[in-house]
């Protein structure tokens, strides 16, 4: 049963330590995202792509959980799971985990000076949109890292 519950806990991790990152990295975009808003109403388009960028870890963390949730065998056998086989899932976990919540805020930060740019220079919303398309990269490398690990690990 203990590898079970080291299975739910790489799964809860990937989810929710790359879900805290979007929140906070969107809640960062969309201050500064709400403060040009406010002075010019018509660059909202431009600065809600800036704004969801951030977003992306989240997905990329839910997509981690369902990963580790169709590794998990029938209900019936759930006491199955070698503790082995557990932490190594959970430790599977951890790429996505760890790059989603650091990057998801960073990109927020990222995001937020993109706003700044958009509100100045509302022509330079791409060059914005590259910077935090290179933090996205990390977020990438690390889902890419949880599915690599992940099709390593056979449960027994």
């Amino acid at each position: 049963m203990l590898g079970f519950m080291m299975v739910i806990l790489g799964a809860a991790l990937a989810a929710a330590l790359a879900g805290v990152g979007s929140a906070v990295g969107t809640g960062i975009a969309g201050q500064a995202a709400a403060g040009v808003v406010s002075e010019d109403p018509d660059k909202f388009g431009s600065l809600l792509v800036l704004q969801a960028l951030p977003g992306t870890q989240g997905i990329y963390g839910l997509v981690a959980l369902f990963m580790i949730a169709g590794k998990l065998p029938a209900i019936g056998s759930l006491g199955d799971i070698s503790l082995a086989s557990g932490l190594a899932i959970l430790g599977a976990a951890l790429p996505v985990a760890l790059t989603g919540l650091v990057s998801g805020v960073y990109q927020g930060k990222v995001c937020a000076a993109g706003c700044n740019l958009v509100a100045k220079r509302p022509g330079e919303l791409g060059k914005g949109m590259v910077f935090a398309v290179v933090v996205e990269t990390y977020a990438v490398l690390g889902l890419l890292g949880t599915i690599l690990l992940l099709q390593r690990i056979e449960l027994g």
